[in-house]
């Protein structure tokens, strides 16, 4: 039992530890591929300090929600860091009360709030940023449910644990048609879902931004807590992409394995940040309301796996 609650706080410290440096690593492998010196590596740590120094400033026509928006945000995050293959390749203590529906209810639950948080704002570029995320969200999530659901079925079960053991040890399972159009779905999911679809600008000077709008008027440890949520995200969910579909290898067990397991699931980033960067930095940049057939197209690919997994057991 005492080892089974260190493991949990291994994994909850390594998604606290490396979601910064993903960020980094990510940020500097698109400067080194544009012919960028770039950002440090460790860059997003120092800026995580300075905001949690600053002052916070809230808009004068606020309420509660706007302040409590980003401690729920942080919160659900590391619930979520709980309740999916990170580094344990078995379930902890907190994971058998939520499976793949429920962490997808989680991570639509922060986009919502974040909305919220947005509109409470009584800024029009926050709301302008608020209105847009509800419009894709209502294209993503099902997209998200949907691939766990198709996933689900492959394996038999809604645990993603359970999926991952056996995922790793089928290889019929892995190399199936169903489980490929799940992956793909996932995979494009994931590169709107973390902003690393060339189509959302970064800069507060774009009418094209999305995710930088909705906190628009957030500063000190509000904003510390924000956009350290948004890199905990970018890790849980490429996590999930990297044990669940792509490489539900290389999992260890114990103490020791679940210290091992911290630079291999660096070592199994690398590979993904080499992919997005690719991805990213290969597409040219295409209008907003192109977002839309993207995510399309992301949702059918979940229900091809779903009919074709459902068309292969009759036949």
């Amino acid at each position: 039992m005492t080892s089974l609650w260190v493991e949990t706080i291994i994994q909850i410290v390594g998604v606290l530890a490396l979601a910064p440096l993903v960020t980094g690593i990510l940020n500097r492998a698109k400067a080194w591929f544009e012919a960028r010196k770039g950002p440090p590596i460790f860059q997003p740590y120092y800026d995580l300090a300075k905001y949690i120094r600053k002052e916070i400033l809230l808009p004068a026509n606020s309420t509660r929600i706007f302040y409590l928006v980003p401690f729920f945000v942080f919160g659900i995050y590391l619930l979520i860091s709980f309740v999916i293959p990170v580094i344990l390749p078995f379930p902890d203590y907190l994971s058998v009360s939520v499976d793949f529906l429920g962490g997808g209810l989680l991570f639509a639950l922060t986009s919502v709030l974040l909305i919220l948080g947005a509109l409470n704002s009584g800024n029009n570029i926050s709301a302008m940023g608020a209105s847009r995320s509800a419009t894709f969200s209502a294209y993503g999530e099902p997209t998200l449910i949907m691939v766990f659901f198709a996933v689900a079925l492959i394996s038999g079960t809604n645990n993603p644990y359970v999926t991952n053991a056996i995922l790793s040890t089928s290889i019929s399972g892995y190399l199936g048609l169903y489980h490929l159009f799940a992956t793909v779905a996932f995979f494009m999911l994931l590169l709107f879902e973390t902003g690393q679809l060339p189509l959302e600008s970064s800069s507060n000077m774009e009418l094209g931004m999305i995710d930088e709008a909705r906190v628009y008027e957030y500063s000190g440890p509000h904003l510390f807590m924000i956009k350290y949520s948004s890199m905990i995200k970018l890790y849980l969910l490429g996590s999930v992409f990297l044990n669940v579909f792509a490489f539900p290898w290389f999992m260890q067990t114990g103490i020791a394995g679940s210290i091992l397991d911290i630079p291999i699931m660096l070592g199994k980033w690398l590979v993904l940040i080499a992919i997005l960067v690719i991805v990213n930095e290969s597409l040219g940049k295409v209008r907003l309301f192109k977002i839309q057939d993207f995510l399309s197209i992301s949702f059918a690919l979940s229900i091809f796996s779903v009919i074709t997994l459902t068309l292969g057991g009759i036949l």
